[in-house]
């Protein structure tokens, strides 16, 4: 098997994905814009190939490297990058070199398309919030008066993370957004009240899950990022059975198959007519690549399982064979930000939870205002000890005369 892997170097974590598999006795082709000599170890070892492109936004350099591979080695059977930022240059590659597994562009512009993915959510069965298309300032507020009052969510029709998204409040809010949103399409939603939680999951070729992951997050990833909070969010040993019986219709109508995904839910913190009661999942966003970042790896601790090698015996296998070789856990990521100051140094928290912490370090500058600029991610037996230790990392320090820090 000739596997071509995007972008293998960033996020740092996904040459494990190319390690994988090598192990599984694929052979893995990598194309990336960091040069051979800058790629750590771990990344060098984890290819058969590597070719360099100054840019990978530069369709016509990725397109040659693919042809050089194609060439060398026989035709490709897998082109993937498992990051949301390339997906659509993946399925453009896999249209051009006639890829059979993954998905082309026209059905990738509909996984990715908020508009598109609400039939596909009754289709499911799973009840999503009302949205409209950003239009005139009159329609869209139409359509806010019919839902009765603000707030109501704005986010760009096809986005990455929570880039764009804003919560309007007010008309002027509205106006503000009309005003600056330039050719960028968006979609504005009813606010829904809730915890959002995530259903991962790899899926064989049948769209059946060999394995099953639940995450919770904080109520809105946008307040995170434009507000500067301090992130925190956690992997779970097992899964709610009413989260995946939701995630496993979803898959199933949106035809999601040979592929690790991440779907995400609210959990509605009260009764909400036409969505559910308290407690109950409500569609929110389908993400057709693994959860971002280094999250791969808090799921694989979080249920002492190597999720790498499970997706890449999925393609290799379209079976799981590797077997969870530790104990399950909370896995919890708790960041800090430079802006801020405080309680306990680095030092201390090391010292208090040494034994706990199974990973820590600066968080990439491309991913910081979503994920914060040093991370701290730690196991543990029970949620209360997940919450001792998010409250130690992020204790704030309060500020005396002069100091220009905010405590906000």
């Amino acid at each position: 098997m000739n596997f071509v892997f995007v972008s293998p170097q960033f996020p740092e974590v996904y040459w494990r994905f190319c390690a994988a598999l090598r192990r599984d006795g694929a052979r893995v082709l990598g194309i990336g814009d960091t040069p051979y000599d800058l790629l750590s170890p771990e990344v060098r070892s984890s290819l058969d190939e590597y070719y360099w492109v100054s840019s990978l936004e530069d369709y016509d350099q990725v397109y040659r490297a693919v042809a050089f591979f194609s060439f060398k080695y026989g035709k490709v059977d897998w082109i993937e990058s498992n990051n949301e930022f390339w997906l659509a240059q993946d399925a453009r590659l896999r249209e051009d070199f006639n890829v059979a597994n993954g998905p082309r562009p026209g059905q990738l512009a509909v996984w990715q398309s908020k508009a598109a993915q609400k039939p596909l959510y009754v289709a499911a069965g799973v009840p999503t919030a009302r949205q409209t298309s950003l239009t005139t300032f009159d329609e869209t507020r139409w359509f806010i008066g019919e839902m009765g009052h603000f707030p109501v969510f704005a986010k760009p029709e096809v986005g990455v993370g929570s880039g764009g998204t804003r919560l309007l409040t007010s008309d002027d809010d509205l106006r503000a957004l009309l005003a600056d949103h330039g050719d960028v399409p968006y979609v504005v939603e009813q606010y829904v009240e809730g915890d959002i939680c995530s259903w991962d999951a790899i899926l064989d070729s049948r769209g059946e899950p060999l394995f099953e992951n639940q995450e919770e997050f904080p109520p809105s990833m946008a307040d995170v990022a434009q507000r500067q909070l301090d992130l925190t969010y956690r992997s779970l040993p097992e899964v709610d059975p009413a989260l995946a019986r939701a995630g496993r219709a979803v898959a199933r109508a949106f035809g999601l198959a040979s592929r690790f995904v991440h779907l995400e839910f609210f959990r509605l913190s009260q009764d909400r007519p036409g969505l559910g009661s308290a407690g109950d999942y409500v569609g929110l966003e389908v993400n057709v690549r693994p959860p971002g970042g280094s999250t791969p790896e808090m799921v694989g601790w979080a249920h002492g399982l190597d999720v790498f090698q499970a997706w890449a015996d999925m393609v290799c296998y379209d079976e799981l064979r590797c077997e969870p070789s530790g104990e399950p856990s909370v896995c919890v990521y708790a960041a800090r930000r430079d802006a801020h100051r405080y309680v306990h140094a680095h030092e201390d928290v090391l010292a208090r939870w040494g034994d706990a912490i199974v990973s820590c370090g600066r968080v990439a500058d491309a991913l910081s205002d979503d994920l914060g600029n040093q991370q701290y991610t730690a196991r543990f037996a029970t949620s209360e000890d997940a919450d001792e230790f998010v409250a130690y990392v992020q204790a704030r320090r309060r500020f005396g005369h002069g100091d220009q820090a905010s405590d906000e």
